[in-house]
């Protein structure tokens, strides 16, 4: 079992620590499920969010140890304290409606409380219909907040000044 892993029953969880091959072929497939028009990341992306501390990737593996899904756990300290953020949750098609979603963000859950953080928020958009009911089933409230978004990394997303 790797190291990191989850070791209750259920899916095999393990949070990555090398951009191996394999990592970087099942990011090659997810990440455009999750977000078509952003590519990928390549192996020495991986690798610099796998050396960042502060960032947690958690993959699941299928019974036969082929990457099915993700999430990232990022922890972060402000003024108020330490806070935690679940960003790009995604489980491949064919892996959908095995409960790995819901072990990775449980595993996600676990290491933010592990880490002694005040609160965990995401975001999620409302089209993702079986995302926001697993988040309600395990605990999340919506939110009433605005979230605002300035692209910066497409043309014509200049900044002020």
């Amino acid at each position: 079992m790797p190291a990191d892993s989850a070791s209750t029953a259920g899916p095999a969880i393990e949070r990555a620590r090398a951009a191996t091959p394999d990592l970087v072929g099942a990011m090659a497939e997810l990440i455009p499920v999750l977000s078509p028009r952003r590519q990928p990341p390549h192996a020495a992306q991986l690798q610099a969010i796998l050396d960042d501390e502060r960032l947690h990737l958690l993959l699941a593996r299928d019974p036969m140890g082929v990457i099915a899904g993700s999430v990232t756990l990022i922890l972060y300290r402000v003024p108020t304290g330490l806070r935690a953020r679940i960003e790009d949750l995604v489980v491949s098609p064919r892996h959908r409606g095995l409960g790995l979603g819901r072990a990775l963000m449980e595993h996600a859950m676990l290491a933010a409380r592990q880490a002694h953080a005040h609160v965990l928020d995401l975001t999620s958009n409302p089209s993702r219909f079986e995302a926001n009911q697993l988040y309600l089933a395990l605990g999340f409230t919506r939110w009433d907040t605005n979230v605002y978004r300035k692209v910066l990394d497409e043309p014509g997303a200049g900044l002020p000044g």
